[in-house]
């Protein structure tokens, strides 16, 4: 009779999933003080046409987001219109 031997029945370990690399957060590109100015000249225009508090807030980031890339106050405005 022949021997087996157990490596034959033994199966490898499943390799462990390696870990994902945390997500590389954006560099924040910081608003000059006038664009905040400018900003908020904005909101206060938008604010006493009617625009709700939550309405405000969204516009607000929005408005935050498109500046931080260089967009000036009406183009960031002109773009929100064309994305709605």
């Amino acid at each position: 009779m022949e021997e087996t031997t157990d490596t034959q029945n033994i199966q490898e370990p499943e390799p462990e999933p390696q870990p994902e690399a945390p997500k590389k957060k954006r560099e924040g590109v910081k608003m000059t003080d006038k664009q905040k100015s400018d900003l908020t000249k904005h909101m206060k225009k938008k604010e006493k046409e009617g625009m709700s508090k939550s309405e405000m807030k969204s516009h607000r980031m929005k408005m935050m987001g498109r500046m931080r890339k260089g967009m000036s106050v009406n183009k960031a405005q002109n773009d929100i219109k064309k994305s709605n």
